[in-house]
């Protein structure tokens, strides 16, 4: 990774003292040169056997399933571990349960007619305004009944 340069000034002195952080140039250029840690090599890795697995199975396999072959073939990996790639490469398996809905309503559709004759207006008239709700009659300070 190349630092990028503005007017002549790496962007790891220019960001460093803009921010306020004091950084050896020791750190910054052993963080920017060194080799990839073991377990994100693993993971590139293992992310490729999980699509494999994950696709020779037509993609119905979850997280578990796809563990649980990968175990099988030999390739030791814990559950949590592909749970997280596979979260990581957006890989879902089949969900089970929930049908998926088929028929939707057509909104420009004629509805049918209301057969019960249900009232959606409000029932509260002007006289009314000022006085509680028969629920909360008995609490309410001003209650005249």
């Amino acid at each position: 990774m190349n630092p990028v340069v503005f007017d002549g000034v790496s962007s790891r002195s220019a960001l460093c003292s803009a921010s306020g952080w004091r950084i050896a140039p020791s750190t910054y250029y052993e963080h920017v040169n060194r080799d990839a840690w073991e377990w994100e090599r693993r993971d590139a890795l293992l992310i490729n056997e999980i699509r494999r697995v994950h696709a020779a199975h037509h993609g119905v396999y979850g997280a578990r399933k796809v563990w649980l072959t990968l175990n099988r073939e030999r390739t030791p990996v814990a559950r949590c571990t592909v749970e997280r790639l596979m979260r990581g490469e957006g890989l879902t398996g089949a969900v089970r349960g929930k049908v998926k809905r088929t028929t939707i309503a057509d909104p420009l559709a004629q509805r049918r007619d209301d057969l019960v004759n249900r009232s959606f207006t409000p029932t509260a008239h002007a006289d009314n305004l000022g006085k509680p709700p028969m629920s909360c009659a008995h609490e309410c300070p001003y209650n005249t009944t």
